[in-house]
């Protein structure tokens, strides 16, 4: 024991022995003797009860799989978990029903250095798509709109000049990329065209000496409203052939306008974009680009980011239902003590540790270069369906209270839906994998 304990401890002794000289022990052994069994217990759950229980704290890797990461990667995972919880949890439920961006945040976004994080050379980190997945889902746990802004930046955006650029775009883009000084966007989605994109794009390019015109418009593009540049995808009317190209924000006959009104990922600036005799250079196409295929490898990459962030948006709702289920009482005990509570968190956490070991394997397939298609599409399908059911229970767990934004719940609630849609809809998806096992293509 300790010095400077020594006084609190003899204080303690002097008390239980003014309380012993006070009590006949005769006299309290008649009375217990007399009580009903029952009573008994009940005063000794009593007495149990005056000390706190210490409860499990809620935590939606119940397979560790963060586990698998080495000590470097879990570094760099408990670095992003401090900036979400530091910077980005605090403003969330704001910004999100403000409908607005905190700009504020990306230069601190950008000095951790993570746009690219999977690709070689050009200054970037070449880690394993592992840790991107659970950083992905690191970010979606406390704020789905940051993670598909970065996302957009990261993914989208710098993989399309990785994949499919020259190797001068390479060098002037992807530094900066890396470090958020250099902002993306990409434009594949239109008005009239999402799912069909592969055949019907409707905005079209045509070679003019040493330059593409470019006309039509854009729809649902993230961050497009404050991107330095945008990728386009067009059609060329000469060869039917859908080639990218890298437009900056002050070409000539380029806008964008804000998308209002939107009830999921509020935080995330959409736009529409008009294109109107846009003249870019050839040197801002994208020389590896000349098909949709081409388009398809950027897409098939990113599909695998969006199933890690419906597991972080279901980890999210998941931890918050738990630790709600703790502290909100009902008939004077903790509602996480009642059995259909309970039987809804084991059916949660069961999804969730599904989702999770199934894009951790999709992840390991992506560091193998084994990846198709139908690999990422099923897990995009699965985990965005399964978020879906998880985020529903999580509302329901918190009843009235869920659809308070203070809660969080509603806003995992809200921007699930999002998630579900958007980088292929669940059915465009589903088809994807039914053609692998059947053999059969069922597109129109």
């Amino acid at each position: 024991m300790e010095s400077n304990e020594l006084p609190s401890f003899l204080s303690k002794i002097h008390k239980l022995t003014r309380v012993a000289k006070a009590i006949d022990p005769s006299e309290l052994f008649e009375f217990l003797s007399k009580l009903d069994p029952s009573m008994v217990s009940k005063m000794m759950k009593m007495a149990k009860s005056e000390s706190p229980k210490q409860l499990p704290y809620p935590d939606g890797d119940f397979y560790s799989v963060s586990e698998m990461l080495t000590p470097e990667e879990r570094d760099i995972q408990l670095q992003v978990r401090q900036f979400m919880d530091k910077e980005v949890n605090p403003i969330a439920d704001e910004y999100w029903m403000k409908a607005e961006f905190p700009h504020h945040l990306i230069p601190k976004v950008g000095a951790l250095g993570l746009g690219g994080l999977t690709y070689k050379g050009y200054g970037l980190k070449g880690m394993s798509n592992v840790l991107e997945g659970i950083l992905a889902m690191e970010m979606a746990r406390v704020d789905t709109s940051f993670s598909t802004f970065f996302g957009v930046q990261s993914g989208l955006a710098m993989g399309s000049i990785y994949l499919l650029g020259s190797e001068e775009q390479k060098n002037e883009y992807l530094p900066l990329m890396r470090d958020f000084k250099l902002l993306g966007a990409f434009g594949l989605t239109e008005p009239d065209v999402g799912s069909g994109a592969a055949g019907g794009l409707v905005t079209t390019c045509k070679k003019d000496g040493d330059s593409w015109i470019i006309n039509g418009e854009k729809k649902w593009i993230g961050n497009a409203t404050f991107s330095d540049f945008t990728i386009i995808w067009a059609r060329n009317i000469e060869d039917d052939r859908v080639k990218g190209f890298i437009v900056h924000k002050d070409t000539p006959g380029f806008t964008t306008k804000k998308i209002e009104n939107k009830l999921s990922l509020r935080t995330v600036q959409n736009a529409e974009i008009k294109l109107v005799d846009c003249r870019v250079p050839e040197k801002m196409r994208l020389e590896k680009g000349h098909n949709f295929r081409n388009t398809s490898e950027v897409l098939r990459m990113t599909r695998a980011g969006v199933a890690w962030q419906a597991v972080g948006c279901a980890r999210g709702a998941y931890e918050v239902a738990a630790r709600y289920s703790q502290t909100r009482k009902q008939f004077g005990r903790p509602i996480g003590s009642f059995q259909l509570i309970q039987d809804q968190l084991a059916q949660m956490l069961g999804y969730l540790t599904a989702m999770q070991t199934m894009v951790m394997r999709l992840s390991q397939l992506q560091d193998q270069e084994r990846l198709l298609d139908e690999h990422a599409s099923l897990a995009k399908v699965f985990c965005t369906k399964s978020c879906k059911e998880i985020v529903s229970m999580a509302r329901s767990i918190h009843g009235g209270n869920g659809i308070l934004l203070e809660n969080d719940v509603g806003r995992f609630l809200a921007d699930a839906e999002a998630l579900y849609s958007y980088e292929g809809t669940k059915e465009i998806n589903s088809l994807i994998v039914g053609r692998a096992i059947t053999g059969f293509s069922a597109f129109v």
